[in-house]
C-alpha cells in the first residue's frame, strides 16, 4: 500500500497552511491562480497521475476557473460530492500584521504580542494553543484539505465508492463559481455514469451565538435575496424645494418599513430566520450640486427558507404600496399647508412592467442598446449595473415618475433543505453515535446552514413561478448574471454540510480550532463515507 501524504494529522496542518499561503482573495489574481495549484497538489497522487482525465479546470468567469477531481471505482454506483470554496475576504483589519494573514503558524505566534488588543474570547483561544489563526483558515480552507486527504485515501485504499471533489471561486460575492460548476456536473454524471448519492460540503460550524462552543452538522441552507428599490422622484432647485420631491424622502418610507420587518421572518424545523436588513442605501447623483436629489437606490437583503422569488416580491410590494400611501399622506398634506400644487402622487412599478412600458415606447433596440452600454462598465458590479439599468430607463420614462420602482439584485440563493431525507438522516445519527463515542463530542443538527453556502445550487425544487419572477425583474438576468435553475433541477440528491470548528469568519479574529480540524472531523467525515458505502 502507498504511504498517505496527506494521512496523519501533522500533515493536514502543513497542507492548511500551504494551502492558505496561495491568496485568494475575491476578484484577485491570486484567486484566477489557486485552483492551478490545487492542481498540482492533487497530481502529485498516483491515482490522477494515472488518470489525468479525471482532473481538471473549468471555466467560471472573468479568468476564474473551478476544479473537479474524480475518484471513480470501476464498481461503484454510489458518488458523493465534496464541495467547497476556495476564496476569501480581503484583509485590510490584520492592520500592520496584515502580511502575515495567509501565514497562520508566524500569525498565531505574532498575536501573543498583541493580546491585549483581541477581545476576551479571542485572546482566551489563543493562550489556549488550541486555535490557528489567519485568513482563510476556517472559512474555508480546511474544508478543501480535509477533502484531498479524503480523496488521497479512498484512491490508495481503492474505496469501493466515487468522490467527487469540486472546489469554486466566488462563493464570497456571487458564487460564480458554483453556479459554472451546476452544468459541469450535469455533464459529468452523464459522461462518467456517476449516481449523486449525496452532496457533502465542507463549510465551518459557525457558532449561534458568542462564546458557544458546541460542535454541529447541517442538513440544509439557508436562502438569500435581495430586493431593491429605484426611488425617482421630481428634481428640483433647493429655493423651491415643493418643486420637485426628493428620492431620499421617499426612500425613508420604505426603508423604514424594510428595515427589521417581521413580514418576511419564516420559521421551519424550529428555526427562523434572521430580520431583513438594509445592505445599501445611496443617492445616485455623481457630484454635489444645489439641484435636488431625485434619484437614490437600496438594496435589503432578505432570508429565505420556504418562500420563492414570487412569494418575497408580493410582500415586497406590499410593503412598498403601504409606504408610499404614508408617503403620499405627508407629502399632500405639506403641500396643503404650503399652498402648493403636488409635482404627482409616487407609485410602486415593477421592474418588469417599467421594462415592457421602456420596449413599447421605445421598441427593442434602445433597450439592447442601453444595457449594452451599462454592462461594458467594468467598474461596476452586478449590483450597480441593476439599478442603473432601471435607473437609465426611468430616465427615459419620467412620465412614470414620482415612483418606486421593485426589482432584484444578484445574488439570489435558493433555501435547500435535506433534513426528511433517509440517507442524510442516517448520516447525522451516526456522527452522533461515533462522534460521542470516540471522541466525547457532542453533536447537534441544525436545518439551515445560517453562513449561506454554495449548497443553495442542489436539490432545486421551486415551481416555475418562483424562478420566472426573479428572471423578469432582475434588470442583468441573462446577460452578467444567471442562475443555471434547469441544471439544478437536475442534481436531485441531499445536501449536508459537515466541516471543521472554528471562530470569527470574515474578522481579524478568524481561527481554526486545530483537534477539530486535524483530529477530529477528518475521521469523523471518513467514517461517515464508509458507512455510506456500506448502505
Amino acid at each position: 500500500m502507498n504511504q498517505l501524504k496527506w494521512g496523519t494529522p501533522a500533515a493536514l496542518r502543513e497542507l492548511l497552511c500551504e494551502v492558505v499561503s496561495w491568496k485568494s482573495m475575491t476578484l484577485t489574481e491570486g484567486e484566477r491562480l489557486f485552483p492551478s495549484k490545487v492542481q498540482g497538489k492533487l497530481q502529485e497522487l498516483t491515482y490522477f497521475q494515472e488518470n489525468s482525465s479525471h482532473l481538471g479546470l473549468h471555466d467560471a468567469d472573468l479568468g476564474r476557473r473551478f476544479l473537479t477531481a474524480l475518484y471513480q471505482h470501476p464498481k461503484a454506483e454510489k458518488t458523493i460530492v465534496l464541495i467547497s470554496h476556495f476564496d476569501v475576504v480581503n484583509t485590510e483589519e490584520y492592520g500592520d500584521l496584515e502580511e502575515f494573514a495567509f501565514q497562520p503558524e508566524i500569525l498565531t505566534k505574532l498575536l501573543h504580542g498583541k493580546k491585549n488588543e483581541l477581545p476576551e474570547d479571542a485572546r482566551r483561544d489563543l493562550e489556549s494553543g488550541d486555535y490557528l489563526f489567519g485568513r482563510g483558515t476556517m472559512d474555508m480552507k480546511m474544508g478543501l484539505v480535509m477533502h484531498m486527504g479524503l480523496i488521497e485515501k479512498a484512491s490508495v485504499e481503492q474505496w469501493p465508492i466515487n468522490l467527487l471533489l469540486l472546489t469554486v471561486p466566488d462563493e464570497e460575492v456571487n458564487s460564480a463559481g458554483m453556479r459554472a460548476a451546476v452544468s459541469k456536473l450535469v455533464e459529468m454524471k452523464e459522461k462518467h455514469d456517476l449516481h449523486y448519492t449525496l452532496f457533502l460540503n465542507g463549510e465551518p460550524v459557525f457558532t449561534q451565538q458568542p462564546g458557544d462552543t458546541q460542535y454541529y452538522v447541517y442538513s440544509g441552507s439557508i436562502g438569500k435575496i435581495m430586493p431593491s428599490a429605484l426611488f425617482y422622484g421630481k428634481e428640483t432647485h433647493v429655493g423651491e424645494p415643493l418643486g420637485g420631491i426628493t428620492a431620499p424622502f421617499i426612500a425613508s418610507f420604505l426603508t423604514q418599513r424594510m428595515e427589521w420587518n417581521t413580514s418576511f421572518q419564516e420559521t421551519d424545523l424550529g428555526e427562523t430566520t434572521p430580520l431583513p436588513v438594509t445592505l445599501q442605501l445611496k443617492d445616485l447623483k455623481m457630484e454635489y450640486s444645489v439641484q435636488t436629489p431625485y434619484r437614490a437606490a437600496a438594496l435589503y437583503n432578505v432570508f429565505l427558507m420556504k418562500r420563492n422569488a414570487a412569494e418575497v416580491m408580493d410582500i415586497f410590494e406590499k410593503i412598498a404600496v403601504d409606504a408610499v400611501l404614508a408617503c403620499n399622506e405627508v407629502y399632500n398634506k405639506i403641500c396643503t399647508e404650503q399652498g402648493v400644487v403636488p409635482v404627482g402622487q409616487v407609485k410602486v412599478i415593477r421592474y418588469e412592467d417599467l421594462l415592457k412600458h421602456a420596449l413599447d415606447k421605445f421598441g427593442s433596440d434602445f433597450l439592447e442598446s442601453t444595457k449594452a452600454t451599462i454592462l461594458a462598465n467594468d467598474a461596476w458590479d452586478d449590483r450597480e449595473k441593476s439599478l442603473r439599468i432601471a435607473d437609465t430607463l426611468m430616465i427615459q420614462c419620467q412620465e412614470l415618475a414620482p415612483a418606486i420602482v421593485l426589482l432584484y439584485a444578484p445574488p439570489y440563493y435558493p433555501a435547500v433543505n435535506s433534513s426528511d431525507n433517509e440517507l442524510v438522516e442516517q448520516c447525522i445519527d451516526f456522527a452522533k453515535k461515533y462522534g460521542h463515542e470516540t471522541f466525547n463530542l457532542s453533536v447537534e443538527q441544525i436545518h439551515y446552514f445560517n453562513g449561506i453556502s454554495d449548497l443553495s445550487y442542489f436539490n432545486y425544487v421551486d415551481e416555475e413561478e418562483g424562478w420566472t419572477t426573479f428572471q423578469s425583474n432582475t434588470p442583468v438576468w441573462g446577460e452578467s448574471y444567471s442562475i443555471p435553475f434547469d441544471d439544478m433541477k437536475q442534481l436531485q440528491a441531499p445536501v449536508l454540510n459537515i466541516g471543521p470548528f472554528g471562530k470569527d469568519a470574515h474578522k481579524r479574529t478568524e481561527r481554526l480550532h486545530t483537534k477539530s480540524a486535524f483530529e477530529i472531523v477528518p475521521v469523523l467525515v471518513e467514517e461517515m463515507v464508509r458507512m455510506v458505502m456500506g448502505k
